[in-house]
């Protein structure tokens, strides 16, 4: 079949085709005829290596995918074959304390699709049955494939960690990226106002039609911060919830805005992990800084109800050929996106 690989780490230009052998389903997994994949940030990272990371090469990126179940192994119930889905990108035992307790992503043998194990830019691959949901009705598979890695991420974010509730403020860092996107609408599905940070106008004005009630440019550090403070809403109180996942480049700014008692919670650090923390501001002011990675399979069965009733919907940037996952991976790297890019077998 076909697949892109990379057979070592390093700038796109690692990205090759390849003739891989055809999948089989083992006990207990389902082969998906890949209909579309989306991109992450984490393909970026695992392609110029990760601290740690030991990845048998050739290895196949991608942990976002739309497609139509193929086949089935021993142990998994036949009437999944040819039915539309979407894959969970989180792989776990199943059972251990954390999977049985609805935590999965705390298992000890927890891996993501295309990071630790191959994932979906390729034709077929074998994932665990369990990871099957049925494609939502309305989206076509390229708009199911922007769902899963940044809407789960972004729902155990506001909703199981900061408990996000209505009325409060939440001010989310780039807002055009794929956590981005997903944490603004459920932001906004639980009651929330938004602040929107974006480097750009037209993410802002995509923003605002997304439902942020103010958008701000996020090129001039000193600025921004003073123009969220400028809004009548927040002030010297501060706002609610901080939406993290920029790191370094925004963590002083976002200890100082966030309220007294109120949440920061973080999922990446994409301009750098060294961020600095002046406890002080931890202590006397109570703040709550929350980490958080993926979220449970459990909770993508929600997200892709509320998707169905139209209350959530995936924003679908630019879609690239399979063969040139080089070219996309250029196009997300340079940030000018404004929602998912998806690459199409």
């Amino acid at each position: 079949m076909r697949a892109v690989v990379l057979r070592r780490h390093g700038d796109p230009s690692v990205l090759e085709p390849a003739d891989l052998p055809e999948p089989t389903a083992g006990p207990g997994q389902a082969i998906v005829e890949v209909r579309a994949c989306a991109l992450n940030r984490l393909d970026l990272w695992v392609r110029g290596g990760l601290p740690g990371l030991r990845l048998p090469l050739p290895h196949v990126l991608g942990s976002d995918i739309a497609g139509v179940v193929a086949a089935v192994g021993p142990g998994v119930d036949a009437s999944w074959v040819g039915r539309e889905v979407v894959v969970a990108p989180g792989v776990s035992c199943g059972a251990c304390e954390a999977c049985l307790s609805g935590w999965d992503n705390l298992c000890p043998r927890y891996a993501i699709l295309g990071e630790q194990t191959g994932g979906g830019y390729c034709e077929r691959l074998a994932v665990p049955a369990a990871n099957l949901l049925p494609r939502p009705a309305g989206l076509d598979f390229v708009a199911a494939a922007a769902l899963p890695l940044t809407f789960l991420t972004a729902w155990q974010m506001l909703v199981v960690r900061a408990q996000v509730k209505p009325g409060q403020t939440v001010l989310i860092h780039a807002v055009g990226s794929g956590v981005g996107v997903a944490g603004l609408q459920i932001a906004r599905l639980h009651g929330a106002r938004v602040i929107a940070l974006a480097s750009s106008e037209a993410k802002l004005a995509r923003a605002r039609e997304l439902g942020a009630e103010a958008t701000i440019l996020s090129h001039d550090p000193a600025a921004w911060e003073k123009e969220v403070r400028a809004l009548p809403w927040v002030g010297k109180r501060g706002v609610d919830v901080v939406l993290e996942h920029t790191g370094a480049a925004t963590w002083d700014a976002s200890l100082r805005l966030c309220r007294r008692g109120g949440v920061i919670v973080t999922c990446g650090a994409s301009s750098g992990h060294a961020a600095t923390t002046d406890l002080r501001q931890v202590f006397f002011r109570q703040l709550q800084i929350l980490g958080s990675t993926m979220g449970s399979k459990a909770l993508l069965f929600p997200i892709l109800g509320h998707v169905e009733r139209g209350a959530l919907r995936p924003v679908v940037d630019r879609t690239f050929p399979l063969e040139q996952a080089e070219a996309a991976h250029r196009y997300l790297d340079r940030r000018e996106q404004f929602g998912k890019v998806v690459l199409v077998p």
